[in-house]
């Protein structure tokens, strides 16, 4: 018998959430954090991604380099540099300006 068995890719996981989830809904799992690139009605098996590239929202007034872990917090909605109570998402793979209100970021879990 195996010890393993290949389902597929997973650049994407399934998911189904008990409240309505929008598309670009940053949703975290414990340490998993995904996107979701589609609507998923609560109940309802939908898909996120766990790995490509996004646009994620960041705060105004905070400038993030390029090539630098960015984390997710559940609590502000928004991404930064700062683990301390963040989950890690990706890095960044351009620059952010303090005015910027999105920093680009490659999913890697």
């Amino acid at each position: 018998m195996p010890k393993a068995r290949f389902i597929h890719d997973g650049d994407a996981i399934d998911h189904t959430p008990a409240t309505d989830i929008s598309a670009g809904d940053v949703v975290v799992q414990n340490d998993l954090v995904g996107i979701a690139k589609l609507d998923i009605p609560a109940g309802a098996l939908g898909a996120l991604a766990v790995t490509g590239v996004f646009d994620v929202a960041k705060a105004a007034g905070s400038a993030i380099n390029a090539g630098v872990n960015i984390y997710w917090h559940t609590a502000t909605q928004i991404a930064n540099t700062t683990a301390s109570d963040g989950k890690l998402m990706g890095r960044s793979i351009r620059a952010a300006a303090e005015n910027d209100t999105t920093v680009r970021v490659r999913l890697n879990q």
